[in-house]
């Protein structure tokens, strides 16, 4: 398979779950791939040699995307190993679930910081380096649609990515840079066992409200990450494509 072959991709937060699926399926199609990760040094570097094994090529570069010089280093760590770069998946992120009267200010900035303030930065350091056909990808979700209880500074957050998405679509437009959210419903990862959601009562009343009778796997949303990184969605921008199994 070769969609994206001599393409280079950076996929943040990728040392595990849906991140660790998207970077896996872009080296499948051959992408080089940095992949980003923020705590998890043996994480990424598994991810890496998964992708070396398969005959790919990728590299694992620390970084807080909600720091400025991090992200700018995990820019030009790209752009140094591989020479160029022509897609960025913004997939950092942390989501806890609060009511209202537990939300306090270091809740809500962690949020921000990582899942809106990180996008922005990472892309503003990748956006000097895209060229004509460029892909960014940014990484949302279905609570925006679903607004389940307990989420409001989560969904706050991706309801900024989807707001985001649609901004930077017109500014990187007229670069023939492409601009799109990917919103996951639940997918089962190691962040949603940790979480405890796999065998609770949200996961069984998420299965009952999905029209296909499941939760996701992170290779559900791997392979629309490599329809929108590849020339397949050459027509599509500002676009926010849900993928929770039709869940509304």
């Amino acid at each position: 398979m070769s969609k994206l072959k001599g393409k280079v991709a950076i996929v943040t937060g990728a040392s595990k779950g849906i991140g660790a699926a998207i970077a896996k399926s872009l080296a499948a199609e051959g992408a080089s791939v940095v992949v980003n990760y923020a705590s998890s040094k043996a994480g990424a570097d598994a991810v890496v040699a998964q992708i070396g094994a398969a005959g790919g090529k990728a590299v694992a570069v620390q970084g807080d995307v909600s720091k400025a010089a991090d992200a700018q280093a995990i820019v030009d760590a790209a752009v140094k190993q591989f020479g160029q770069l022509d897609i960025l998946v913004n997939n950092s992120g942390v989501y806890e679930f609060a009511p209202l009267e537990d939300i306090t200010e270091d809740h809500f900035h962690r949020h921000f910081n990582i899942n809106v303030l990180g996008l922005l930065l990472t892309t503003q350091a990748a956006a000097k380096h895209l060229g004509e056909g460029a892909s960014i990808i940014n990484i949302g979700s279905v609570v925006t649609r679903i607004v389940p209880p307990g989420s409001s500074v989560y969904t706050a957050t991706k309801g900024a990515v989807d707001a985001i998405t649609g901004v930077l679509s017109r500014e990187l437009g007229p670069r023939k840079i492409r601009v799109n959210a990917l919103n996951p419903g639940m997918i089962e990862t190691e962040g949603t066992h940790t979480a405890g959601v796999i065998g609770s009562d949200l996961e069984a009343g998420t299965i009952a409200q999905t029209p296909l009778g499941r939760i996701g796997q992170p290779n559900d949303i791997a392979s629309i990450a490599v329809f929108l990184a590849s020339d397949d969605s050459y027509w599509l921008t500002g676009e926010q494509l849900f993928a929770g199994g039709g869940v509304r």
